[in-house]
């Protein structure tokens, strides 16, 4: 395998999981403002030892401080909010079912280039794959699904969370133009988590969290947040942002996997043809299809 099916794997295999270590924090008996809140926080101080790391202190401050209104907008609204919208949803839909719904953030991130990036085209083809994507939320969610009114509202959740985070993919593209991306990511980390912390003292548990919520915190901390974020940027500037978006087709599966094995969580006919329908939207909306399909009649 090349460094680059590595990276991507690697990658796809631990955003993959963070979906299990919600869930996990979430049966321990964290609220989700409680469980992201941490999130960001242990998360923006693993970071910005990091940074330390790497820049010094001194060089670390002043980009942070140089910075802070990108990061506090991003934070915001491509971390805190999503943050919270899939740990809410998944207190009412599987791990699996989150995943799927989040594989639709390449079509929201299209929908939102129509207007905040013009020079993006839009032809017959795009246009079928966004309404095909949309067509699988659809069924994803399922006009009458098992778990009811709440499944289909914990759905929806994740879904608006896929709006966030593509609405955050176009302050980021914009934002690390002049920031490096490890001081966006350590930043936006922080604003998350602190954004979110007045909400979790409200929610704070009655009793002390269980060993299985503590360590799906530091997991979803260190693999899932710090590992993931630098893992991510290096893989932007390695192989650009096309390249790299190829791992929404790849995180479904391990979530699907990972709640099958680990909480033995059914494997829906409705949730197959689901994916199938919203990575095939992906395919035909991001342009991927018509790229393939030259490549392998350029050698005739």
């Amino acid at each position: 395998m090349s460094r680059y099916s590595i990276l991507l794997v690697t990658l796809a295999a631990i955003w993959g999981a963070s979906y299990l270590f919600i869930k996990l924090g979430l049966d321990g008996g964290l609220e989700p403002s409680v469980l992201m809140a941490a999130r960001g926080l242990l998360a923006a101080g693993g970071l910005f030892v990091v940074l330390l790391a790497t820049s010094g202190a001194r060089r670390a401050l002043a980009d942070l401080g140089a910075s802070w209104r990108e990061w506090t907008v991003l934070g915001v609204t491509a971390n805190a909010l999503p943050f919270w919208l899939v740990a809410w949803g998944e207190k009412h839909i599987d791990t699996g079912v989150a995943a799927i719904a989040q594989a639709t953030v390449p079509i929201f991130t299209i929908l939102l280039g129509l207007r905040f990036l013009p020079h993006e085209e839009m032809g017959r083809r795009r246009w079928a794959g966004i309404v095909l994507g949309l067509v699988g939320v659809g069924v994803l969610a399922g006009v009458e699904p098992a778990g009811g009114f709440w499944f289909v509202l914990g759905t929806l959740a994740v879904v608006l969370s896929s709006l966030a985070y593509a609405a955050g993919n176009i302050v980021g593209q914009r934002s690390v133009v002049a920031v490096p991306g490890p001081v966006l990511a350590c930043g936006a980390m922080l604003a998350a988590g602190v954004s979110l912390t007045p909400f979790a003292l409200l929610q704070l548990p009655d009793e002390a969290p269980t060993a299985k919520a503590i360590w799906a915190i530091l997991a979803l901390v260190l693999g899932g947040t710090v590992s993931a974020q630098l893992m991510l940027y290096r893989m932007l500037r390695l192989y650009g942002g096309r390249r790299m978006s190829l791992v929404t087709y790849l995180m479904p599966a391990f979530a699907l996997t990972y709640g099958a094995l680990f909480l033995d969580e059914p494997i829906r006919a409705s949730a197959l043809v689901g994916l199938a329908l919203i990575l095939l939207g992906v395919a035909l909306g991001s342009g991927a299809m018509p790229a393939f399909r030259r490549r392998y009649r350029a050698p005739a």
